[in-house]
């Protein structure tokens, strides 16, 4: 095989030792910025996409790139509801199935959708243009997708009403493998099926409500001649080996899990790996030196076999591209390498200690929920969307705020805290909830238990 980008991506899905490793930035909206538009415009407009993605192939020299990250785009054609905004992806709002629509109702995606067709056209121009980068065709997980449908009951209903559940996942499962195609025929080399909702739930879940809906979909892009990936985020180390089971060729997870523990995982089934460049500590709000250091700390860890660099998830918005540019200048030069090999590690940032002392404050609950951006991040947003809806119920005793780590003061906190996952929900500043979205009832103990302890009268909680 000659020694193409596309090339190298598909010989490391392969698990094969490739050297360079590949690099595969998640441009989604990013590309937006790169040209001066919202990303709510952009997502829309075929024009914009076609020159954002060209302005990133152009700047970041990709070995290859996602034609869009957008998780909401079936969601949307099935009828949910999207709130727009002009620095993130859009967030599902509404959900059919909560709202008196039966499953028979919800239309199934087609390419006549706008935005879809947007994608697919924009995809097969890629193609066209860039015959040499591999081009990855990212589709919504049938768990992930259900949960846009549901919201979170779909959580209670894996105990209360499982069938339902696997009803919703069977017809999930087959817009999924629908859109799969689509991007098959578009031209795309890699179908990416991304399903972050699953590092919510256990492996024993993940077995019964995700594993049958999910093989289909890896099975058929096999019978095309195509290669995949399974892309997840959060603390999903759990169900790295289940995801594994599944059959994809590759398994593309973000900072919370280290390289060598799904390396070890993945390599002894000839599967590949691909990751884990933190997005915000070092990306977003990192030094072009922070990206190189950031990408060569994976790189060591990764090795030359089975391994695709790439950032943990979908690049914000406002990543500086000169960090990413770094990272592609990296990748290409030897002697950099080795150069940044002797030097010293990530230096500390210098910023003032955090006040931990509002915790003991004798009239309220403080809750603190560590998220990447509950706007961009689905698991990051139903999280914080449980905590809103229950802390009205204690009349003021309960005082919450998301601490979106795309800011150095969250960074601080939550190391101050302790907390090394997101999403997770701190209470009074003690760790409650890791990448696990609480059900209702437990999260009301919960509050209650800390209030008593506390003794928070209720005379304070107007």
């Amino acid at each position: 095989m000659s020694n193409t980008s596309k090339s190298r991506v598909l010989s490391a899905l392969r698990c094969e030792s490739v050297d360079p490793i590949p690099w595969v930035p998640y441009v989604g909206c990013h590309a937006a910025a790169l040209i001066g538009v919202k990303a709510c415009d952009y997502l829309k407009s075929e024009k914009l996409m076609l020159k954002g993605l060209e302005t990133a192939i152009e700047r970041y020299h990709p070995d290859g790139i996602p034609v869009g990250f957008d998780l909401q785009l079936e969601a949307e054609a099935m009828g949910c509801s999207l709130a727009w905004a002009d620095d993130n992806p859009p967030a599902v709002v509404s959900h059919p199935l909560t709202e008196g629509v039966p499953l028979g109702r919800i239309p199934v995606p087609t390419t006549d959708a706008p935005r879809i067709q947007a994608v697919l056209s924009t995809a097969r121009v890629l193609r066209a243009n860039h015959p040499d980068i591999a081009l990855y065709g990212l589709v919504c997980g049938p768990f992930t997708l259900a949960l846009h449908l549901m919201g979170t009951e779909i959580f209670t209903g894996m105990f209360d009403d499982p069938k339902r559940i696997k009803d919703v996942m069977s017809f999930c499962s087959a817009v999924t493998r629908g859109m799969a195609s689509n991007y098959a025929n578009s031209g795309c080399d890699i179908i990416a099926v991304v399903d972050p909702m699953t590092s919510q739930i256990s492996t024993e879940q993940f077995h019964e409500f995700v594993t049958p809906f999910i093989r289909p979909v890896f099975s058929d892009i096999r019978q095309w001649g195509l290669l995949s990936a399974f892309f997840v985020c959060g603390h999903a180390q759990h169900n790295i080996a289940a995801m594994c089971e599944c059959g994809p060729n590759c398994v593309s997870f973000d900072e919370n899990i280290p390289i060598s523990y799904v390396r070890d995982i993945c390599l002894p089934q000839g599967i590949s790996f691909s990751g884990n460049i933190p997005l915000t500590s070092v990306l977003l709000l990192g030094t072009p030196d922070d990206a190189r250091r950031g990408a060569l700390e994976c790189m060591e860890s990764g090795g030359t076999t089975g391994f695709i660099l790439a950032p943990g998830c979908d690049l914000p918005y406002a990543t500086p591209p000169e960090n990413l540019e770094a990272i592609a200048e990296l990748l290409q030069n030897p002697y950099q390498r080795e150069m940044l090999r002797v030097k010293t590690v990530l230096a500390d940032t210098e910023s003032p200690p955090p006040d931990l002392s509002r915790y003991a404050a004798p009239d309220r609950v403080i809750i603190d929920i560590f998220t990447l951006d509950s706007e961009s991040c689905a698991p990051c947003q139903y999280m914080v969307k449980a905590i809103a809806e229950v802390a009205p119920a204690f009349e003021g005793a309960v005082q919450w705020q998301e601490h979106k780590i795309k800011k150095w003061e969250s960074v601080h906190l939550m190391h101050a805290l302790g907390v090394r996952n997101i999403p997770t929900v701190c209470i009074d500043g003690k760790i409650a909830f890791v990448s696990r979205i609480p059900a209702r009832e437990e999260l009301i103990t919960a509050i209650r238990k800390q209030i008593s302890e506390k003794q928070v009268a209720p005379s304070d909680r107007a």
